[in-house]
């Protein structure tokens, strides 16, 4: 007995200690705290009793210790049989109900199935792959000759140490390359264009060697390529060949993996493969990864920098708000004790990146900060947020979520909780603003919360005459001498090694190097953020070593580009600090950020109505009873569709919203629903809960009568099971539900299946305490057919689960889902919102 006191003491230190971290170490504890403590104690108590007293009863009656070991042997085997056994028959379950879901999900993962396959928009063009496989042989033709007269040229010329490089064998192999699927844009993109993105994989049996220097050699043997490619067909113009260029680039960085040969055979080990793959991955990037093009002109007309470094669609201003759930990943004594996370955010789109600050021990962050991103492409481009845990060693991972700027481009403004994907649980909140680009200075307004107000677009196009050095430059200025004739007076040098570096303030940006040139060609774009365009200045430097001095430098203010046609300067300028005919070719053009707000919604206001007049039974109404929670007046915070497998079904008579979803909009709200009359023998309590047609007189607590806010909401899942026969609900959470303490509220849903109300029919899951975002994954099951399900409703109710001993009603929030209005072989996840229908509301 002394033992088993004595273990108890661990257990009221935990959780004192689990109370304190919650109320702060400096409050005291209240009286309920206290109770709660003492009923876990002595609940703990008597399970050690239960357990210690059959010893102490086999010593008292003089009997072996055997037959306790063999009773304690049986009981430990019968319970490891019975949970092996409901772990398969639950696997067996969950298999039937998800054998789709289940079986794209392995093959894709094990065969790695064409992107066809998981998406339906994505068309399988097998004639692509023919034409391919016929023409490689010349495209490895066409690869040799670019290898080794214009690589090996420029590797050369890149370093002292790689003089005698060259190429000794090129061949491409016999595997082409294969498009796994095609995409075609109709919408969103102008009627003179032609939009494809490309799907490609290539796993081919490549074979270049290389010598560095005799003996040293090189070589690649088998790499494997995998990225989507976008093509733009444009313009379209009305004679042969119908299309004036092509533009292809890679929207995000593909991924590689080289198999190496010959001395570069070391890269292959842990320590190095990353490391050369992903400087080989720079290189590419700087060629054909967004903002930088490829572009071919097939005719004259056409404007190449226009091809290659178009004007960005938008700008998107992203407001990282607040995150909630998240998993808990810190732990303490060894992983017995389950502490928080100190979560940061990282925010990525293209070759920008952010990081958030770390909030410390916190499973609910708010960081509110912003940022923004210039968008080439939408749709297309993705904003890649990642949520990661602080650790001193390496941050462990708490979820992601990618979502494609055309959304945000479509709709203008989305405000939305988004559920992390690739983990259990989280959401992050996001807001996210569309500003379109604009070239009329009237509209240039100053932000006062230090946001950008306008979008700088450089494009170089290439510089002439340039110095070899700053001694040439003196050499020049010190005799006078114009740079025909200081070539004629000294010896023939060596051309620069030169690339541009651009500022405006402390936003710095590099073009790539232009290897012995005095007249180097870059064709390359920028894009700068602009905050005071009267008092900013574009700073551009020509440069051949980081440690020299420029090899010429440029100002332009940016004021000067308001009073410019367009906004816009394109030309040559001469360069300052530079030789005499030393010039470089650039085209700047200044857009002024515009805030495009998305058009109001339609809201249907119901009819006045008589409060003494008797509901009405809804007959003939296409309006169903209830819907997913779209009401901004009452949780201006969340978005309609709050979750990425939210869906709603279109009906008559009601109000689009953003994501082009439908909200339904009662005429008659809710007293009109349909009344069912239940004649079987329920609680006072019971009949209430399952009714809509309640008088405003409805005995609620006082807490609840004088709430004015919103009563939170719910999230369902409701599909249908054809193989089984069964309509399958899940309850899968609720958020943001009416806090009956300040330690939250007690809370469990109850669910009737209409017209069944009576007790035996009654289906409730477990109490979730103490939180206002409780998390049941609970689910039920009704023996149905799909046409019966298809006519009937749900009757859902959350309830307060506090043990009180009073008559006052137990809701917190009730929603009616009409199942006709939904696609159940499908499957629907939607939030809805909490109503108290009975209840008069408060002025």
């Amino acid at each position: 007995m002394a033992s088993a006191e004595g273990q108890t003491h661990p257990r009221v230190g935990a959780v004192l200690g689990e109370t304190a971290s919650i109320h702060g170490s400096a409050e005291k504890l209240d009286s309920s705290t206290v109770n709660r403590v003492l009923m876990e104690f002595l609940a703990y108590f008597g399970r050690a009793i239960f357990v210690l007293y059959p010893v102490y009863l086999t010593g008292y009656l003089g009997l072996s210790i055997s037959w306790v070991l063999l009773i304690m042997l049986m009981a430990t085997w019968w319970k490891k049989n019975r949970q092996t056994k409901v772990v398969r028959i639950g696997t067996a379950i969950d298999f039937v109900d998800n054998e789709t879901q289940l079986v794209n999900k392995e093959l894709g993962g094990a065969l790695q199935m064409a992107t066809w396959v998981h998406f339906p928009e994505v068309e399988k063009v097998d004639w692509v792959n023919k034409v391919l496989q016929q023409a490689w042989p010349f495209f490895g033709m066409y690869m040799e000759k670019l290898l080794k007269n214009n690589i090996q040229p420029t590797i050369r010329l890149s370093s002292p140490a790689l003089k005698m490089f060259s190429f000794t064998k090129v061949h491409f192999g016999n595997t082409p390359l294969k498009i796994t699927g095609m995409k075609v844009f109709t919408d969103e993109v102008d009627h003179r264009q032609v939009i494809l993105d490309l799907d490609i994989c290539y796993e081919g049996d490549v074979d270049i060697d290389a010598e560095v220097k005799p003996p040293i050699t090189a070589g690649i043997k088998g790499l494997k390529f995998q990225g989507t490619m976008r093509v733009i067909l444009e313009p379209l113009i009305g004679q042969v060949p119908l299309v004036g260029g092509v533009t292809f680039f890679f929207i995000r960085r593909p991924s590689l993996e080289i198999n190496w040969t010959g001395m570069t055979n070391l890269l292959d080990s842990p320590a190095f493969s990353s490391l050369s793959e992903n400087t080989i991955m720079d290189i590419i990037a700087s060629l054909m990864v967004l903002p930088n093009r490829m572009c071919v002109p097939l005719i004259d007309q056409v404007k190449v920098d226009q091809m290659r470094f178009p004007l960005p669609r938008g700008v998107v201003r992203v407001h990282l708000l607040e995150a909630r759930d998240l998993l808990a990943m810190d732990t303490y004594m060894l992983g017995l004790v389950k502490g928080k996370s100190d979560p940061y955010a990282t925010l990525r789109v293209g070759n920008r990146h952010f990081k958030s600050k770390i909030v410390k021990e916190n499973l609910h962050p708010k960081w509110n900060e912003v940022y923004e991103f210039v968008v080439h492409e939408a749709p297309g481009q993705e904003l890649e947020v990642e949520l990661w845990d602080d650790d001193t060693d390496k941050d462990d991972f708490l979820g992601s979520y990618h979502l494609d700027l055309g959304k945000v481009k479509k709709e203008l403004e989305i405000d939305e909780w988004f559920t992390l994907e690739k983990v259990q649980n989280g959401e992050v909140r996001l807001k996210l603003q569309w500003f379109s680009l604009k070239s009329d200075p009237s509209l240039l307004r100053e932000s006062e919360d230090g946001f950008a107000c306008a979008m700088l677009a450089v494009y170089l196009d290439n510089a002439s005459n340039l110095p070899k050095d700053q001694n040439e430059i003196t050499e020049q200025q010190k005799h006078g001498k114009h740079a025909k004739e200081a070539r004629l007076t000294k010896k023939r040098t060596t051309c620069p090694d030169s690339f541009v570096e651009f500022s405006i303030d402390k936003d710095v940006k590099k073009s790539k190097v232009i290897y012995a040139s005095k007249d180097p060609v870059w064709e390359q774009g920028f894009t700068f953020f602009v905050h005071n365009v009267k008092t900013q200045q574009l700073t551009v430097q020509v440069k051949a070593n980081e440690k020299k001095p420029a090899l010429g430098v440029l100002n332009i203010p940016l004021s000067r580009l308001l009073d410019t046609s367009d906004m816009t300067l394109d030309q040559r300028f001469q360069l300052e600090r530079s030789g005499v005919n030393s010039q470089i070719k650039l085209k700047a053009t200044l857009r002024v950020l515009n805030l495009e707000k998305p058009p109001p919604k339609i809201i249907v206001k119901p009819p006045p109505q008589d409060k003494q007049q008797r509901p009405q039974t809804n007959q003939g109404s296409d309006v169903p009873v209830s819907a997913p929670s779209a009401n901004a007046s009452s949780s201006p915070a969340l978005s309609p569709n709050a979750g990425p497998a939210g869906h709603s079904s279109p009906a008559p008579s009601l109000a689009d919203n953003k994501d082009g979803f439908q909200t339904w909009r009662s005429t008659s709200s809710l007293s009109n629903m349909r009344r069912y009359d239940s004649h079987s023998l329920l609680s006072e309590n019971s009949i209430a809960s399952s009714r809509f047609d309640l008088s405003e007189g409805a005995s609620y607590p006082e807490v609840i009568r004088q709430h004015q806010g919103s009563f939170g909401e719910i999230q369902l899942t409701v599909r249908y099971a054809s193989l089984r026969n069964k309509l399958i609900v899940v309850v899968n959470s609720c958020r943001d539900i009416f806090r009956f303490g300040d330690n939250g509220t007690d809370s469990y849903v109850r669910l009737y299946f209409l017209p069944d109300q009576s007790w035996i029919h009654r289906k409730r899951t477990h109490v979730k305490k103490r939180t206002v975002n409780p998390f049941f994954d609970h689910k039920f099951e009704f023996d149905v057919s799909l046409e019966e399900a298809q006519n009937r409703k749900l009757d859902v109710s959350v309830k307060n689960g506090k043990m009180f001993h009073s008559r006052e009603r137990k809701d917190i929030g009730m929603v009616m889902i009409e199942l006709s209005q939904l696609d159940l072989v499908k499957g629907v996840t939607n939030w809805y919102e909490l109503t108290l229908p009975g209840l008069k509301k408060h002025s």
